[in-house]
Parts: structure tokens; C-alpha cells; sequence
């Protein structure tokens, strides 16, 4: 299965750059037809997972996938599931 994948710890402390990468995969996922996307904010202190799900419940973002899974194995991931 299809799945594209967003590793955050690169970029973890610049804002902007997280919104637009973001913003990117989320479009990409929906162009492509791709079921998942797999985030990783990292484990650290929950501040950029908290970040990446408040960019997530968007309204305008939240129109484009069905569901958060958080990585019961992993807390440092989300998968961000698509129904096309």
C-alpha cells in the first residue's frame, strides 16, 4: 500500500517550514490517491505533536482526510489516514 511519510525532527523548530511541509503531504496525498501519510514529530517533549494535530484539526485541512491514528507502539507518529 501506497504511503507517504513526513519526518519532522529536521525542521522541529522552525514553525513556517512545518506548516508548509504540512501542507504539502496533505496536498500530496490527495492528488496522488495516497491512504496514508505517516508523520513524525518525534517523541521529545509533545510540543510539535501537539503542533502537527492542531494543524490537522483545521477546518479546512480536517475536509481533506478521515482519521488520526496515533502509533500505539511508537508516540513519536501519527498516521494520518485518507478514504479517496
Amino acid at each position: 500500500m501506497a504511503k507517504l511519510k513526513l519526518d519532522l525532527h529536521d525542521i522541529h523548530n522552525k514553525g513556517r517550514d512545518i506548516d508548509h511541509a504540512l501542507n504539502e503531504i496533505m496536498a500530496e496525498a490527495v492528488d496522488k490517491r495516497i491512504p496514508i501519510v505517516e508523520i513524525i514529530p518525534g517523541k521529545g517533549g509533545g510540543q510539535l505533536k501537539k503542533k502537527v494535530i492542531r494543524f490537522l484539526q483545521q477546518p479546512h485541512v480536517k475536509r481533506m482526510y478521515h482519521r488520526i491514528d496515533k502509533d500505539s507502539d511508537n508516540f513519536g507518529r501519527l498516521f494520518v489516514r485518507f478514504r479517496h
